[in-house]
């Protein structure tokens, strides 16, 4: 499996405030853009996979969600987070 515990607390401890710290904004981001890119390499194998396709165009809106929450309630959070991922260019 693509994304064991192990990786997810990884991710958490990362970006969030702990290897626990699953609620926070910035935690979340981090996960959804872990499974962007891991589906997205799906997708160029298989393209016909229309379901998958369903799926990460939901996760992307999602993490656009989170990223609009951020911006609005801390800037320098959501530029943070940004420029950590390497979300924009």
């Amino acid at each position: 499996m693509y994304l064991d515990k192990e990786t997810k607390q990884e991710i958490f401890g990362k970006y969030g405030k702990s290897n626990t710290d699953t609620g926070s904004p910035e935690s979340q981001i981090a996960l959804f853009s872990y499974r962007i890119s891991h589906l997205t390499e799906h997708l160029k194998e298989n393209r016909k996979d229309y379901s998958t396709e369903r799926a990460l165009t939901k996760l992307v809106g999602k993490r656009r969600a989170l990223l609009n929450y951020l911006k609005d309630k801390d800037i320098e959070r959501y530029r943070a987070i940004v420029k950590e991922l390497g979300l924009r260019r």
